[in-house]
């Protein structure tokens, strides 16, 4: 695999509860880029996490970009919680929110970049009208809910679409995959020109959380 400039997110989903201030800390020391953090409600996912204080509570822990992916039903309550927590990106579903341009623009008022983020099922046209407004498009790459699935590789048609829609319309948004990358999908991820890994089990795993982070950008250890 060629050197890549692959930006790496651990999933704090993945990591062990019970000493988040130390998990967090081992992303920077790793070489990792962002820190990805999975917030779900029970009701858009069937699956609870955490809030803003979590989030408010990591960030005295870590200078790295902190990727907040809200899977909440109704996301624009709270958007101004999640920003005031020291969120850089803050990524919402189109599916979880009615006024989804309002919402984008909610984001971005509160000083965070601005995210949206598509399930397996639903298609790249249903984001057409606000693509123009984003930093980010996170492609979930398995139903989201829970760590450990593997990914579905039709859903990387859409990392495809999203790339050639960005050059032909002259956008800057980052395109995200979240769900089953790890050091055999990588590869398949890179060559989509995705620009962000989302990792979660596959480096909390790694016994060298270092090693395993210049492996996914091709930049093998001596």
């Amino acid at each position: 695999m060629e050197t890549s400039s692959l930006i790496i997110a651990p999933s704090m989903l993945s990591s062990d509860f019970s000493k988040v201030a130390e998990e967090v800390r081992t992303i920077q020391t790793s070489g990792a880029d962002w820190v990805h953090l999975d917030v779900m409600d029970g009701m858009f996912v069937p699956n609870i996490t955490f809030g803003p204080k979590f989030i408010t509570d990591l960030r005295a822990h870590s200078p790295l970009v902190f990727d907040t992916h809200l899977m909440v039903e109704k996301p624009e309550r709270f958007i101004e919680e999640f920003a005031q927590s020291g969120s850089n990106y803050l990524t919402v579903h189109g599916e979880a929110t009615v006024h989804l341009h309002r919402t984008l623009q909610l984001i971005k008022d509160s000083g965070c970049k601005a995210g949206i983020s598509l399930i397996p099922s639903t298609p790249v046209s249903a984001i057409l009208p606000v693509l123009d407004m984003v930093d980010l498009v996170l492609v979930m790459t398995v139903n989201p809910g829970f760590g450990g699935q593997s990914l579905i590789p039709s859903t990387l048609a859409k990392v495809k679409e999203l790339s050639v829609l960005r050059e032909m319309e002259h956008l800057s948004y980052l395109i995200s995959v979240d769900g089953g990358v790890n050091l055999s999908t990588v590869s398949t991820v890179i060559a989509h020109h995705a620009d962000v890994a989302v990792c979660g089990s596959a480096f909390f795993n790694a016994p060298d959380r270092r090693e395993f982070v210049l492996r996914m950008k091709g930049r093998h250890s001596v």
